[in-house]
């Protein structure tokens, strides 16, 4: 299984390029997402809260390992 720091940086990087494409060929509006994408990744290093961990978290949660004994 790939590991959530992987998953994570290729959701961000396709929400990055995909905000690019759509101001090149749509409006330049989307780039207000790429904008809020980077604010909440500079903001996530102070609060430790990012949406994408929350929600692979939610998806992919940790296993515990089976007790012994």
């Amino acid at each position: 299984m790939k590991s959530k720091t992987k998953i994570h940086d290729g959701i961000v990087g396709m929400i990055y390029l995909a905000s690019i494409l759509l101001s090149v060929y749509v409006s330049q509006q989307w780039l207000y997402l790429a904008g809020a994408v980077a604010v909440l990744q500079i903001l996530s290093m102070f609060t430790g809260f990012c949406p994408v961990y929350f929600l692979l978290d939610k998806m992919m949660p940790e296993k515990k390992p089976a007790a012994m004994g």
